[in-house]
């Protein structure tokens, strides 16, 4: 969908990275490594967004790293359509407020840090979870999305017997309990 509206991939793949889940961040070379492209077409992307003020730069060593500017006043409705192209809007709306009592819900893997593989890795945790509607919730979302969503449900014990396994990976909170979905 952001294909129609950007021309230029590497703008995309930035946007993706820094906009699916603002704290990431990322430097020049890490980022062509990343997205294999050459240093020179991340660096015009990297300095357009920059000087819109939609990305912000700050020296960490050697290096100039990038993250999202959480302040622009375009930053939301950035974010927004990000995640409408991704799908992970629908993923909140159709699958999350369905499921029941949720204590903790996230996305893992490659859209946690910015990368749109096809595949949304969602963690669910909580009690009196309604399975059954959790599984016909997810084929219309895919079918919706365009893209495959795995998901996890876990109690509260099985969540704290894996939290560090989880905790060593970048996450998408989505939904703790007591606070609204993004």
């Amino acid at each position: 969908m952001l294909d129609t509206l950007i021309t230029s991939e590497t703008r995309i793949k930035l946007l993706l990275k820094f906009f699916l889940n603002p704290k990431n961040s990322g430097y020049l070379r890490q980022l062509a490594t990343e997205f294999n492209e050459s240093t020179n077409g991340i660096r015009i992307e990297l300095n357009r967004l920059n000087d819109a003020k939609i990305l912000e730069a700050c020296k960490e060593g050697r290096n100039k790293v990038y993250r999202a500017n959480i302040k622009h006043p375009l930053f939301e409705e950035i974010r927004t359509i990000v995640l409408k192209s991704t799908g992970i809007d629908q993923v909140i709306e159709n699958i999350l407020h369905k499921s029941g009592d949720i204590e903790l819900a996230f996305i893992k893997g490659d859209y946690a840090v910015g990368k749109d593989s096809g595949l949304i890795e969602l963690v669910i945790v909580g009690d009196n979870i309604n399975y059954n509607e959790i599984e016909r919730v997810k084929k219309k979302t895919e079918a919706l999305i365009s893209r495959k969503v795995g998901i996890l449900i876990l109690n509260q014990p099985e969540f704290e017997k894996l939290r560090a396994n989880f905790e060593k990976e970048p996450l998408l909170i989505l939904m703790k309990k007591g606070e609204p979905c993004e």
